[in-house]
């Protein structure tokens, strides 16, 4: 039975795949997500969140550029692409979320 964990190995990545896979349809979702982590990361101060906000809204265009077609000439079923850019949003997200957890830093004085 050595391949039984291979496959559950195999249903668990699908899975992953397929929850995020709803902002290759919907590619304003990534848009939102990146509006709100913006918008928090600029009025807490954030500049984490605000960087991970534009790594968003630029997956959010990259991929209505996808969907359109100006990317991609046809054929753009296999999307090796998205095995690194996946990983790399999430864990965006978490970075940035971890750093509203974080005390808020003494401001700096100012330069005279």
């Amino acid at each position: 039975m050595p391949g039984r964990p291979l496959v559950l190995v195999a249903a668990t990545s699908s899975l992953g795949r397929s929850r995020m896979a709803i902002f290759i349809e919907y590619p304003l979702l990534a848009a939102v997500i990146g509006m709100v982590l913006l918008g928090l990361g600029r009025r807490t101060g954030r500049r984490t969140a605000v960087g991970v906000g534009i790594v968003w809204l630029l997956y959010a265009v990259y991929e209505t550029g996808m969907q359109r077609r100006w990317l991609c000439s046809g054929e753009c079923n296999i999307r090796i692409d998205l095995l690194i850019i996946y990983p790399v949003l999430i864990l965006g997200v978490v970075v940035a979320g971890l750093s509203f957890l974080r005390a808020p830093s003494a401001p700096r004085p100012r330069a005279k």
